[in-house]
């Protein structure tokens, strides 16, 4: 028996939607891109409408909308939370109060009059990791903030089912720890944790005790946070003054110098939750004995403690949901819910590809008469991107359908030559214009990327660093620490970005390219080709490949730069001190 499930996740953040047909992933896209909202919660009205699009469906051809959480577990730990010090004038916190809520608006959003799946948050994170996986058995945990109440969850699959045989309960949480941390460090809450990741190898771990005096580790697979030093109901931060009597220094303020005490605790925080991970995954085979392992939730997107945990665990094989946060929930949701309206699993292919969102021609944009640009067929477009790139340009590339996921893999990418020292403060001041402590990260053949990296399996999504060993010097992509997130790329997935790396190693001798998400600070990766031209303008790229177009600098219309140059600032849905758990 086929069927159509939509998957949903949204009102919290990172809203986003899926489809399956016939239990097969054919589309998904999170609402921020369409709204230029970063996180945004919304019920994602455009993303489903994407969706249903490139799908070629409509609504009356859907059997299920699947919701990735349960909002009676939701609201009884909301409740436990939030009356205490819900303002009396409050409505968007009473809004927030109401199991009903998310049924109501997926009808009202989408027009929907068919059956609603319900599926509990950490059961849809497990199944989005391990029912795309193409395995038939793993073990599978997952790691977050807090879904309804479970904070972490560790189970076993096969044959389609998952049990999942032990959790740890809020406000006990890895992901709350390491998100308290981002707070205390003066970075943005559940947007900027990844600088901690990437800022902990420029530090030394002199506080890895103090950090562990903030969570106890238990029998199996439990921890508790010490609760003196976090405040999850506080709606200014989310530690208390206990904390920074601890570190002896007060929380440092928002875009001030890094110093090298915020470095050692950043290393701090990182070495204790890797620990912790090694020692919860080790305890995790012990109880489920499968050589293979599945991840998702939040913490699951730390490619640094991926890395480790496949380096040292005891797994010999690892699968992390590439968009492993609250976005990729509706993944995993609707294959529970596919479950159920057909009582058979659904198909078991590995997912080799995040291109599911929605593809555009430049042509609405750049009609005659308007910006100065060159077509190229395929084979000439290839080339002369490959001839820009290794003369110093970069490029912004805009080709096919958009990523899903917090990764640029490709196809919403700004790419440069990893072997200029210069690159990457240039990206990083110019384009990007962001703390130049953030490391870029390299797409490579797949071919070729044992070569130069010590990997010996394919990593499509940049979900795992490793050592670079490359006879070539890689400094733009190369971290402190000598390590590099990287992307491998096969033809089979991306046929463009694939030729184009092959011509540039022609050209140079690199089948590496610098590839990071094609967007600004603070804003979301670009979805259409108007965002791209926007993104073009009022940043420092060189020149802009939109699909078969090259444009550069000087083709731009001096009124399209004079009217946007300044333009359209970041605008963000999530509170940027607290984790907002209302």
């Amino acid at each position: 028996m086929g069927a159509v499930v939509v998957g949903v996740s949204a009102l919290f953040h990172d809203a986003a939607c899926c489809i399956l047909v016939d239990g097969r992933l054919v589309a998904a896209a999170q609402e921020e891109r369409f709204t230029r909202l970063k996180h945004d919660p919304s019920i994602p009205r455009n993303a489903f409408r994407s969706c249903l699009s490139g799908a070629g469906l409509t609504i009356a051809d859907v059997d299920c909308v699947a919701w990735y959480e349960d909002p009676v577990a939701k609201l009884d730990r909301q409740l436990w939370m939030g009356l205490p010090r819900v303002p009396p004038a409050a409505p968007q916190f009473v809004l927030r109060l109401d199991a009903a809520r998310p049924e109501r608006e997926l009808r009202e959003v989408f027009g929907w009059e068919g059956r609603v799946e319900l599926v509990e948050h950490h059961l849809a994170h497990a199944a989005s990791a391990y029912c795309f996986s193409g395995w038939d058995d793993a073990a599978v945990l997952t790691v977050d903030a807090v879904g309804e109440w479970a904070t972490t969850t560790y189970g076993r699959a096969a044959g389609g089912v998952i049990e999942l045989f032990e959790e740890v309960c809020f406000p006990h949480s890895l992901g709350l720890l390491y998100s308290a941390i981002t707070a205390y460090l003066g970075f943005d809450v559940n947007d900027a944790e990844y600088k901690v990741m990437g800022l902990a190898p420029y530090g030394e771990p002199r506080y890895v005790e103090h950090v562990r005096a903030l969570v106890d580790e238990l029998p199996g697979g439990q921890y508790r946070l010490d609760l003196r030093y976090f405040d999850f109901l506080g709606r200014d931060r989310m530690f208390t003054d206990q904390l920074c009597e601890l570190f002896g220094r007060p929380p440092r303020e928002p875009e001030s110098e890094v110093d090298a005490f915020a470095k050692d605790v950043a290393r701090s925080a990182q070495v204790v939750l890797e620990e912790i991970l090694l020692e919860k995954v080790r305890w995790l085979h012990s109880e489920v004995g499968s050589p293979r392992l599945c991840m998702a939730g939040g913490v699951a997107l730390n490619c640094v403690a991926n890395a480790r945990i496949l380096r040292e665990g005891p797994f010999e094989t690892l699968f992390v949901q590439p968009a492993a946060g609250d976005a990729g929930a509706a993944l995993g949701a609707a294959a529970v819910a596919h479950q159920r309206v057909t009582g058979s699993r659904p198909k078991t292919e590995r997912l080799e590809h995040v291109a599911l969102g929605p593809a555009y021609s430049p042509d609405a944009v750049l009609r005659p008469g308007t910006a100065q640009y060159e077509r190229y067929g395929e084979h000439d477009l290839v080339d002369e991107t490959a001839r820009r790139l290794a003369a110093g340009q970069v490029v912004g590339w805009f080709h096919g359908p958009m990523e899903f996921g917090p990764r640029a893999l490709g196809h919403r990418s700004i790419l440069a030559d990893p072997r200029d020292p210069s690159m990457r403060d240039r990206i990083n001041a110019l384009v990007k214009k962001r703390e130049a402590i953030r490391p870029f990260a390299p797409a490579v053949l797949e071919e070729r990327a044992a070569e130069h990296f010590d990997l010996d399996h394919s990593a499509p999504f940049m979900l795992e660093t490793c050592q670079v060993r490359s006879s070539l010097a890689l400094p733009a992509v190369t971290h402190v620490d000598g390590s590099a997130r990287v992307q491998t790329v096969s033809r089979a997935a991306n046929a463009r970005f694939h030729a184009l790396l092959r011509a540039f190693d022609r050209l140079t001798g690199c089948p590496i390219l610098l590839n990071t998400s094609f967007n600004l600070r603070g804003e979301p990766i670009v979805c259409t080709p108007t965002d791209a031209l926007l993104c073009f303008i009022r940043s420092a790229l060189d020149c802009l490949v939109l699909e078969d177009v090259i444009l550069d600098r000087d083709g731009l219309p001096p009124t399209w730069v004079d009217q946007f140059r300044d333009t359209l600032p970041a605008r963000t849905a999530v509170s940027e001190t607290v984790y907002t758990l209302l």
